[in-house]
């Protein structure tokens, strides 16, 4: 899979800044211009993109009581059938394009989440820069083929994702010429409990897969995300609402403005801080350095005396002869007068 790939006008390579996704998903609460103030507040928040998803009830699940469509998983919508709360949470499609506009407006990516064909063809017409697979359909193999072709960049969720599953998606990627993909490590639960996020897998996901990697994560907070960094995570995506308080079938788990701020902050913190994996001083450290210690005299000492251990001695600064010496100079001569303070050098000793 590459490792360099853009979005937009965005690269996504392991050496870029981290790619950061505002998640609307449902928290629109069926109001456009709340839609759009999710969006400002993602701009002004830091974002890099901001993630719509696109279907209809009917398109990604049936009317029907069935038990099978009754949702009863321990999850914050039990009690309720997946018709209805797609119903509820569904971003209308005309809204779509318009919002699009809105987030370019104001320097954002915006992508979606496809659920079916008729909404890969709607978001080719809106010419999205790239696409996001849910985790649940992970295992749609037609829908996965069709956006391949496009030859867009792909983003998985792996959230309920088998191995097999994750590398049957890959594989058809691959055979359909499509190779700028990232792996999202998920957990599918809202919202996740910290000891089910093992973000020790995302390393094990680039190596297992040979792909970038990133997170969605479903936490509460913003240390999973930028616990995600160091580990080579280069997407995050997090849901965003203006207010927790506002309600909404994703709200209890979603992000606040300020905070997706200072998650912002914080990832960006974290790249500068992690830096370069190589060992080297900086400029910086390199003159810090002649601050390190060395050996002196510490003592007067007059020519042709022996330098002893209560004439020299290891001390900062750095300019005498470096502190290995210190056993070899002992009981060796002054050539001249060495006056306290002086910096031991070889030029010194008989």
């Amino acid at each position: 899979m590459n490792k360099s790939f853009r979005i937009g006008s965005k690269t996504i390579s392991r050496n870029s800044p981290v790619f950061i996704v505002a998640e609307i998903s449902a928290n629109h609460n069926q109001d456009y211009n709340r839609a759009l103030e999710i969006i400002h507040a993602a701009g002004e928040a830091g974002a890099d993109a901001v993630k719509l998803q696109t279907y209809t009830p009917d398109s990604i699940t049936l009317d029907c009581d069935d038990e099978c469509f009754q949702i009863n998983e321990g999850t914050i919508w039990d009690g309720t059938t997946l018709y209805k709360l797609y119903s509820e949470a569904f971003t209308p499609w005309e809204w779509q394009p318009r919002l699009k506009e809105e987030a370019k407006k104001l320097g954002l990516e915006c992508f979606s989440s496809p659920f079916d064909l008729t909404s890969v063809d709607f978001l080719e017409e809106m010419d999205v820069p790239a696409y996001k697979i849910a985790s649940y359909e992970i295992n749609d193999i037609p829908l996965i083929r069709k956006i391949a072709r496009l030859h867009k960049p792909m983003i998985f969720a792996t959230g309920i994702a088998y191995p097999e599953d994750i590398r049957r998606a890959l594989d058809v990627c691959v055979q359909e010429g499509c190779e700028d993909v990232i792996l999202l490590k998920c957990t599918s639960s809202y919202p996740t409990p910290y000891e089910a996020v093992n973000l020790n897998v995302i390393p094990t996901l680039a190596k297992t897969y040979d792909c970038l990697t990133g997170i969605s994560d479903h936490t509460m907070g913003t240390i999973v995300s930028a616990g995600a960094i160091p580990l080579g995570a280069k997407m995050v995506e997090k849901h965003l609402t203006l207010r927790r308080a506002d309600g909404g079938p994703d709200g209890a788990f979603s992000m606040e403005p300020e905070e997706f701020r200072q998650m912002v902050q914080q990832i960006r913190i974290l790249e500068k801080a992690l830096g370069s994996s190589e060992y080297v001083l900086t400029d910086t450290q390199k003159l810090e350095h002649e601050g390190s210690r060395s050996l002196f005299v510490v003592k007067d000492i007059e020519k042709g005396d022996l330098l002893s251990p209560e004439n020299i001695r290891s001390i900062r600064p750095g300019n005498g002869l470096h502190t290995m010496y210190y056993e070899e100079v002992l009981g060796k001569r002054a050539k001249d007068f060495l006056k306290k303070g002086t910096p031991l050098a070889w030029e010194l000793i008989e």
